[in-house]
């Protein structure tokens, strides 16, 4: 089969998905450390391959609990964005959110797995990565502003493959929705998140193969309820702190927050917990005392 004809009926035509022999998924392996870094997940969870990145789909909540993406930082390709939102058709629809949660509203779908971090290795593969980001499963829906919190999550890739050179700047993303029982409803059929986590892992020594992760959560609450409740409109002022904010975290408190199992990464955490917060329980009212508000990547542990 011709994989560029194949391209351009997947951009042009087709909305099912085709395996040209690249669509591996997630590598465990791809960060060379002494063991494999497996996707934290749990069987309930439906689990679907792309170009670099698998996607672990709650079908009950029709959105990803965890995405997990394969980053070359040596091989990333400029290529063009498109936006060619699809169902993905090895999956129910009526297990996807589409149009009907993102039409007509201040919601933007916000990719999970960022559109540049699977589009590396030769013009093809990167192409094809790019346009599998657009499939409906790799998004959430995300209040429509931008402010300096929201910015700094979009970069924090590019922050830690900055502190990865030694490894050959690959790392490793998983990220997702942190799903609540007070997520407020949407439509009648949608329950919105209100808060995203990520998880960057890379090879601290590439010698001894030593694993090394942060993890950060976004909390969009502020900026969905001005969307959901006070029908605030994307460009409108936006007074006081902001929509969203985003901290650095335990990574032992994603994996509380989430019921996913992530005691590798966990292990391998960089951040510590603030000495005065020591022993606060994550559900609890201070749980913010054990993490730290970032305005800036000045602010980041590492």
């Amino acid at each position: 089969m011709d994989p560029a004809g194949w391209l351009h009926d997947y951009m042009v035509e087709s909305h099912a998905p085709a395996d040209v022999g690249v669509r591996n998924g997630y590598d465990a392996d791809f960060l060379g450390t002494t063991a494999a870094v497996p996707v934290p997940s749990d069987e309930r969870l439906a689990v679907l391959d792309y170009v670099h990145f698998s996607v672990h789909q709650d079908t009950d909540r029709r959105l990803a609990a965890i995405t997990a993406v394969n980053v070359d930082g040596t091989q990333l390709r400029d290529v063009d964005r498109g936006d060619a939102w699809r169902f993905d058709a090895r999956l129910p629809e009526e297990h996807q959110a589409g149009e009907a949660l993102y039409a007509a509203n201040d919601l933007d779908r916000g990719h999970l797995v960022r559109r540049r971090d699977p589009a590396w290795g030769d013009g093809v593969t990167a192409r094809l990565a790019n346009l599998d980001t657009f499939h409906y499963t790799v998004c959430a829906p995300q209040a429509a502003y931008f402010n300096q919190s929201q910015e700094l999550w979009l970069g924090l890739e590019d922050h830690v493959l900055g502190h990865a050179r030694a490894a050959g700047q690959r790392i490793s993303v998983f990220t997702g929705c942190v799903f609540a029982e007070d997520d407020p409803e949407y439509r009648g059929e949608f329950r919105i998140p209100r808060r995203f986590f990520k998880i960057v892992a890379w090879n601290q020594q590439p010698a001894l193969g030593t694993l090394a992760s942060t993890g950060y959560l976004l909390d969009q609450g502020e900026g969905l309820d001005r969307v959901l409740s006070r029908g605030l409109r994307a460009g409108e002022e936006v007074p006081g702190p902001g929509p969203f904010r985003t901290f650095q975290v335990p990574v032992s408190d994603i994996a509380e927050l989430t019921g996913l199992d992530m005691g590798q990464l966990a292990a391998a955490d960089r951040y510590r917990v603030p000495a005065e917060a020591l022993g606060e329980r994550v559900r609890g009212a201070r749980a913010a005392r054990r993490w730290r508000a970032l305005e800036g990547f000045d602010d980041i542990s590492l």
